[in-house]
Order: C-alpha cells, then structure tokens, then sequence
C-alpha cells in the first residue's frame, strides 16, 4: 500500500492527527509529525511573514524560524489560550514584526541579564517613545528579588523551561517554577 506505521499509526493517517498531537510530535523530534505539522502550517505562517515583511526571502525566513521556536517551545502551547494555528500565526507575526523593526532574534545571553534588568528598572519613564506599560513593568520588575526577575525574564524573554531555568541558576526545580510563579503573581497583580 505505500504506508508505512509509526508508533501504530499508519503514516497517512497522520494528516487526521489533530493540531496538538502534531505539534506534541513536532517537539520530541518526531520526523514525520514534524513533516506533517509544517505541510499543515506552512502556508498561513509564510502568508502572515509575507503579509508583514512584504519580501519573500525574509517572509521564508521568518517562516522557518517560526518553526524552530515552535519546535523549541511544543511544550509550552497551551490550548486554553487559542488553537494551534493562533498560536503559529502569533509567533509568526511576533518574529516578523521583529525582523521589520531591527529586533535581534536572540536578545541577551542569559549570562548578561543581571545587567539588562538593573538597566531596564533603572530608565526612566521620560525616555521619548516610552509607553507607560512598559514603564509600570519596569517599576514591577524592579520591586520583584533579583532572583524572581531572572526567573520571569528568563522564562517570558527567552522561553526556557523551569528545567532549563533551573540548571542555569542551579537551583532545584521546584525553586525555579516557585519563582517563576510568584514573580508572574507579583507582575500580575501589579
């Protein structure tokens, strides 16, 4: 017949997985999730880069790097927040408005962050073009314990899990997510 199984799933079949089980796929390196996922995706993220960059070589671009973050973040999405294609579009978007404005890919190592929170708390509110959300997070920030504003900005900025946070700092895990939640609490009730 042509079809192959995986994991007790014949291969053509997998274009009837749902959105989150290709996804899921796409995140443990499943190959032919993975395939499947980006023949699924890869038209309406190339048509939200295109829309925003107007150049289809960055549009491409873009377009792969929307994948890259998907695939190094799967174990973030969650449904409650939208489907999985409002998730893609949004990355989409997010990297192409990115792209089009100057923005790094990569922001800050997380080695330099200490430096990058003291500057972001220490600016002042009267810097031109400065928005006053952004200001009321840097008060927020500035008011959380360095190690809480390290854990929410390594989280929030750069996507790393509360594994990841927590072999960086090395810390237990249970220390990183406890930071991680109660400095997001803090920057929420702010």
């Amino acid at each position: 017949m042509g079809s192959s199984w995986h994991c007790g799933i014949a291969d053509t079949d997998a274009d009837r997985l749902p959105d989150e089980v290709l996804l899921a796929g796409l995140g443990t390196g499943d190959v032919d999730f993975a395939l499947t996922f980006v023949h699924r995706f890869q038209r309406v993220v190339f048509g939200i880069a295109m829309t925003v960059t107007g150049d289809p070589g960055t549009a491409e671009e873009v377009a792969q790097q929307t994948f890259e973050w998907a695939r190094r973040h799967a174990q973030v999405y969650d449904s409650r927040h939208g489907s999985v294609r409002a998730w893609m579009t949004t990355i989409a978007r997010n990297l192409a408005v990115d792209v089009i404005h100057g923005y790094p890919s990569a922001p800050v190592a997380p080695d330099d962050l200490s430096e990058l929170l003291a500057a972001m708390t220490d600016t002042s509110e009267e810097l031109p073009g400065a928005h006053g959300g952004a200001a009321v997070l840097r008060r927020a920030l500035a008011c959380l314990p360095a190690t809480q504003a390290r854990a929410v900005a390594m989280a929030g900025i750069y996507g790393m899990t509360a594994r990841q946070i927590a072999d960086a700092e090395g810390i237990h895990l249970d220390t990183a997510k406890t930071r991680i939640r109660d400095g997001m609490q803090t920057l929420r009730d702010t």
